[in-house]
Parts: structure tokens; C-alpha cells; sequence
């Protein structure tokens, strides 16, 4: 069990299945929880519940026929009156919580953040799992970022929703910087479908401040913790450090080009060099932490990302390729005409292609 007192006094309590988190004083809290959400000032307790048990992290079942009831009855569990409390859960394991504090002159800022979006990450505007009716929840994979962020300042409610506001780009801009995929598209994850975020205002506090968005310190303050603290427990959770660092077949998994597809790529080859699976398996993991691999794989998914997002011709992005894989020239009788759709597809083959060149190029293994 761990106990902390928080900047503003709240308490906040951890163990392996739950961190709970008593307000000492008059708060003004906006939650995105369907237990008690929205801005609110009668809460006593905020709690982050996860959702698995045993060494094989089986998920826990539903304890009711909608999550709200869920929630009351995790709340419940918890000692806490379902009425004055409002929750969030995850697969992600409390052990792996982040908590950081900043503060600046009159203010303090703390974040808490639970991050695994391995499999589950999302872009917004990604194809839905479903479509909601009467309250009922659809199963998901697990994948969550919760996040609780304490502001030792007194924030008017509109104030608080610029906060998250902030607080939500900062979220993106941690999985930026990472190069966390979709899993539900070829783009970049700005999320999960399942995320959610606590907000809490110290009413009590001597300072009152109104403005959270970037161009004040407050916003400056409110995005560098969330942004230093997700990153940090996305690391800790899902190792998540490994695709801003090393490897290059997470940075490319997106596009759809993986082992057993580049296997699958080998094979349409007619097996050159008649490699067996498991040789080539070794051969391409040790291809899988080349540093300057991994570097042009990432340019090569930006160039993908720059013709799905309609801001290069793609012929260009055809000779842009051609360079990117030592073989400038090749591609510039490539036609104006081409449709984005055909020469992604085109371009993902031609690194799938160039990748099994490298790695009939490396030592026998």
C-alpha cells in the first residue's frame, strides 16, 4: 500500500488493484466518467480500478448490465458511497501508475496517468466497434489511458474544460512523440476509444486562475506534465519506449508489413536463397534494431502518411521512395494520374521488398 498526501491536501492510496484518491476540501471536479461525470462539486472520492486478476491478466467480468452500474458497484467495493464518487477503470496495472507535480509560483500541477494502448490504440475518426443501445457496454480489447490531473489553483468550470482540452492534445502529442500506431487503421494513434480523465480544481486555494489553454502557464504546465506523464507510464506499461528507440518493425506494423507478411512476401519470391522460416526469422529480428533500418523505416511511413494525407502529389512520393531506398531514378516516369490508394499499396510492397533484400543481404544466421 502507498499513501501520499497531494499538492492541496487530497489523499490519494495505491495497491495492486486500485488507486483511490480522498478529497480533503472543496473541489470542483470535471470527470468523463459515466459515473457522476461532468462538472460536479459534491464528490468525496475519485478511484482507477483494474479491470484484470492472476498471473494470466484474465480481465474481471461485468458486475452489472451497464458500466455505470459497474462503477457504483467498484465504488462500493471500494468503502466509498457510490453517490459522491466517480471512477474510471483499466487493464493497465496500477504498479505502473505515473504521478509527476510542477509548479509555478501559485499553482501546482499533478498528473496521474495509467497508459497500455498496445492494443487497443485508436485515430480519431477510425471505423467504430458499435454503436451504443440503452446503456448497454460492448466488449473491447483492453487498452486504456486514464488520467487524473490536480490543479492546486481555483478553476471557474469553463476554465476546467479548457484544461482538458489541453490536457487531450497534450495526451496526443505524448503519442506522437512515440510513434504509438492505430490498430485500427494505418495512421498514428491519437488515443483509445476507452480513455478517461479526471479533472480536479482546489476551490479552496488562494489563487484563481481562467485560463488553461497553451498561451498561459497554466496550459504550458497542464501539457508538459500530461504529455512527460503519459509517456512515462506507456513505457512502463507497454514498453513503449521500444518505438521511439528500436524497433523498426513496430515503427512499419501499421502499413501491415510484419513478419509473417513479409514471410508471406518471401515465399511470393520464390524463397531466393532457399531460407528456412525460422532462419529468416532470426535474420530479420536481428534487421529489427538497426538503428539507421529503423530511422528509414519511420521516413518511409511519414512519406505514406504525407500521400494519405493529400499534402504530396503521388508521383513525387514515388521518386521520394525510390530515394529513400537507394534507388533514386527509378520512379520518374511515374505518372501524375496514379490514385494515392494504388501506389500506397505499391510503396508498402516495394519496402516490403526491400526489407527481404536486407535481409538476404545479412550473415547466414
Amino acid at each position: 500500500m502507498e499513501y501520499l498526501i497531494l499538492p492541496g491536501g487530497d489523499r490519494l492510496n495505491r495497491d495492486e488493484k486500485s488507486l483511490t484518491i480522498e478529497l480533503t476540501g472543496p473541489r470542483r471536479v470535471l470527470s468523463t466518467s459515466v459515473l457522476n461525470g461532468g462538472c460536479r462539486e459534491d464528490l468525496c472520492y475519485l478511484f482507477n480500478y483494474c479491470e484484470v486478476y492472476g498471473k494470466e491478466d484474465e480481465r474481471c467480468g461485468m458486475r452489472a448490465s451497464t458500466y455505470t452500474e459497474h462503477l457504483a458497484i467498484l465504488a462500493r467495493e471500494l468503502a466509498f458511497d457510490p453517490k459522491t464518487t466517480s471512477g474510471l477503470s483499466t487493464a493497465a496495472k496500477m504498479k505502473y501508475a505515473q504521478i509527476n507535480s510542477e509548479s509555478y509560483r501559485d499553482f501546482t500541477v499533478t498528473a496521474i496517468a495509467t497508459a497500455g494502448i498496445d492494443v487497443n490504440g485508436s485515430r480519431a475518426g477510425d471505423p467504430a466497434l458499435w454503436h451504443e443501445q440503452d446503456g448497454f457496454p460492448c466488449p473491447t480489447g483492453p487498452g486504456t489511458i486514464n488520467l487524473f490531473l490536480f490543479i492546486d489553483a481555483s478553476l471557474p468550470a469553463g476554465t476546467l474544460a479548457r484544461a482538458l482540452v489541453t490536457a487531450t492534445e497534450a495526451k496526443t502529442a505524448a503519442l506522437q512523440e512515440v510513434l504509438a500506431p492505430s490498430c485500427y487503421s494505418s495512421g498514428l494513434a491519437t488515443g483509445s476509444g476507452t480513455d478517461g480523465t479526471i479533472i480536479v480544481s482546489n476551490l479552496s486555494a488562494a489563487t484563481c486562475l481562467t485560463d488553461a489553454g497553451q498561451h498561459s502557464k497554466l496550459g504550458e504546465y497542464t501539457g508538459r506534465v500530461v504529455k512527460n506523464t503519459i509517456k512515462q507510464a506507456l513505457s512502463a506499461e507497454n514498453g513503449f519506449s521500444a518505438y521511439a528507440c528500436s524497433s523498426m518493425l513496430r515503427r512499419i506494423s501499421r502499413f501491415g508489413l510484419n513478419e509473417e507478411s513479409l514471410w508471406e512476401k518471401y515465399c511470393h519470391l520464390g524463397r531466393p536463397g532457399g531460407m528456412e522460416k525460422a532462419v529468416f526469422r532470426r535474420r530479420l529480428a536481428g534487421l529489427d534494431s538497426d538503428k539507421m533500418l529503423s530511422g528509414r523505416a519511420s521516413l518511409y511511413a511519414h512519406l505514406l502518411d504525407l500521400l494519405h494525407w493529400e499534402l504530396i502529389d503521388p508521383a513525387e512520393a514515388e521518386m521520394m521512395a525510390a530515394e529513400l531506398l537507394g534507388r533514386a531514378g527509378e520512379e520518374k516516369k511515374a505518372g501524375q494520374a496514379s490514385q494515392n490508394r494504388a501506389v500506397v499499396e505499391r510503396l508498402i510492397d516495394r519496402f516490403s521488398h526491400y526489407l527481404i533484400i536486407n535481409i538476404l543481404s545479412t550473415q547466414p544466421g
